[in-house]
């Protein structure tokens, strides 16, 4: 794959683009978040690979702007910061997958594997989703309730998407995690929580018939009618 490294810490540049190299990728190098920007932009990658903190242009700017300008490259972002709240950020920036400082190079490379099956639109899905009044438009990418267009972001999306792919099955937190994001957080993350609440609110809101459902210590499930 065509890979751009956007980080600004030389050692670490250095060990994810030997790293990269020796499992037979192409590796593009930016050292700051205005250089980063400019490559993401006019040069094509199958998988970039964004610290967060960097000089000029931070990594959630760019990926919003990238993701501003239609572009579709699957996003790995890298900090040092893991709490909830900045794992929230960065994936509603439009990022795919979100790796905390320090990892390690088998981790690094599972995700690349796993971006890049993903960026390589293998899967051909069903053009519609439904549950109840809920429609799902896969080429679209888009949501209506009741003919409603609902507004989501692109991890909202993305869950309530595989909740309606599985819907009338309970989805354990971990297989939602795994499936949804393909990435394994600190078990006592609530992230999953965090963005199950978000689709309710815009889901379920003012609506008499509830589609998001919990059973305590079991998951989530997406259904008309009671759990």
């Amino acid at each position: 794959m065509k890979i751009l490294v956007v980080e600004d810490e030389p050692q670490l540049v250095s060990i994810i683009q030997r790293d990269l190299a020796a499992e037979g990728h192409q590796v593009s190098v930016a050292m700051d978040g205005v250089t980063g920007l400019k490559m993401g932009m006019d040069m094509d990658f199958q998988l970039i690979i964004l610290d967060i903190m960097l000089p000029g242009i931070n990594g959630v700017e760019i990926c919003r702007q990238l993701r501003q300008a239609n572009k579709s490259t699957p996003i790995l972002m890298l900090t040092a910061l893991g709490t909830t709240e900045n794992v929230v950020t960065g994936l509603d920036s439009g990022a795919d997958d979100y790796m905390v400082k320090p990892f390690s190079l088998d981790e690094l490379n599972a995700r690349v594997r796993t971006l890049g099956r993903r960026g390589s639109g293998q899967a051909a899905p069903a053009n519609i989703l439904q549950v109840a009044d809920m429609v799902i438009n896969l080429d679209e990418r888009s949501v209506k309730r009741g003919g409603k267009a609902i507004e989501l972001t692109a991890t909202e999306y993305r869950l309530v998407e595989f909740l309606a792919r599985n819907k009338n099955r309970m989805l354990s937190r971990i297989e939602i995690l795994e499936q949804v994001w393909n990435i394994d957080f600190n078990m006592g993350t609530n992230v999953v929580d965090v963005y199950i609440n978000y689709l309710r609110k815009k889901i379920d809101k003012d609506q008499n018939v509830k589609l998001i459902h919990t059973a305590v210590g079991m998951g989530y499930i997406l259904k008309e009618g009671r759990v």
